[in-house]
């Protein structure tokens, strides 16, 4: 049986920028999807600290060490700059699976640089 489980998560990341003309997505420093596994391309739920927000979208890469968070499209409507927000994705586990999973959580300060890292 396949059940769904936290896979990577950016905890506390600040939005950066909000581009409401782009098609759609989340751009994200490569380094964080590196420290937390999150993909390219890869769906992902934000969660907005400040107003309750909760989306799905999907992952476009940003410039490695750049600090960015950009909301795109209309994932713009639903955050600010300055906003803080959880990233997270999950993936399919099977029994076997679960057993020694643990997902790589990325703690960032307020300039999104990786500050800790629990996996």
């Amino acid at each position: 049986m396949l059940s769904e489980f936290l896979y990577g998560k950016i905890h506390r990341a600040t939005v950066t920028e909000a581009n409401l003309e782009y098609v759609g997505s989340i751009t994200i420093d490569k380094a964080l999807l590196t420290a937390s596994g999150i993909k390219k391309n890869q769906k992902v739920e934000i969660l907005n600290i400040n107003n309750g927000e909760r989306f799905s979208t999907y992952v476009i890469e940003g410039k490695e060490n750049s600090g960015i968070i950009c909301l795109n499209g209309a994932a713009a409507r639903k955050a600010q700059v300055k906003d803080k927000i959880i990233i997270v994705a999950y993936a399919l586990l099977n029994d076997e699976e679960q057993k020694n999973f643990s997902p790589k959580i990325a703690h960032v300060d307020d300039n999104n640089k990786l500050i800790d890292l629990n996996d």
